[in-house]
């Protein structure tokens, strides 16, 4: 089970926003004007278009690339700094903590993260909210690594199957997420998404998308698991899922 976190699971939107803009002005001394689109992109993305946005000139201050590092570390700085504030400026999402104490009640669910942000911010948010234990960080996806989120996804699977010495079935995995973008790196990771309409995208948006199942939100807690069950069920010749079986083989 992969999950994102922005607007799946946690909304932090106004302090990491700030956060952004902190560690923006110090990497490249330019303030932060415009911000770019951040659903379902990750933090490499969004600082690489930001820089595009905002007119730097990447010859005064250094190469693109080697402002990542520095950006990457400031922004973990930044959104520390505000740590105290992601109570009152943001929350988890609605019925998050039942839904992931339901789906990891499965059987054979491993839940790990596959997420546009950095790991040092991916467990800040997690851990404020009291999310982190229900996932193994160490078999997730995260954005400040050198992949496109379809591959990550790919990346992801192939870290569980070595660490858990499994091999994973066809349909052995589900990316739940809130964008359409994310839908698009569910479908490129070859994994099924269940898509949920909490973010910036409509239900009518994700189901245009591809998205295998759209939920209005993560306040039913046996439905989120039900949805995940049938989409981890392969299909019998008949079409219907069969009754009974194990989401990993060893």
């Amino acid at each position: 089970m992969l999950w994102n976190i922005d607007l799946t699971l946690v909304d932090v939107t106004r302090v990491t926003r700030e956060a952004y803009a902190d560690a923006f002005r110090t990497v490249t001394g330019r303030p932060l004007v415009q911000l770019p689109q951040m659903a379902g992109r990750s933090e490499s993305e969004i600082f690489f278009d930001a820089l595009a946005l905002n007119g730097v000139d990447v010859s005064a201050v250094g190469p693109s690339e080697q402002l990542l590092a520095p950006f990457g570390s400031e922004l973990a700085t930044a959104l520390a700094a505000r740590r105290d504030r992601l109570s009152r400026d943001g929350h988890a999402m609605p019925g998050a903590h039942e839904a992931l104490a339901a789906v990891g009640k499965l059987d054979g669910v491993i839940q790990t993260v596959l997420t546009g942000t950095s790991k040092p911010n991916a467990l800040l948010k997690l851990r404020h909210f009291g999310l982190e234990s229900f996932f193994d960080f160490t078999v997730g996806g995260y954005g400040s690594e050198p992949y496109p989120k379809g591959a990550l996804v790919r990346v992801a699977r192939l870290r569980a199957a070595e660490k858990y010495q499994v091999t994973l079935g066809e349909h052995a995995c589900v990316y739940i997420a809130d964008s359409v973008r994310d839908v698009a790196a569910a479908r490129m990771g070859g994994v099924a998404s269940a898509a949920v309409a909490s973010g910036r995208a409509t239900a009518a948006e994700l189901r245009a998308a591809g998205a295998d199942t759209v939920l209005a939100g993560l306040t039913d807690a046996d439905a989120v698991a039900a949805e995940v069950d049938r989409l981890t069920r392969p299909l019998s010749r008949s079409g219907r899922p069969f009754a009974c079986w194990h989401r990993y083989s060893r």
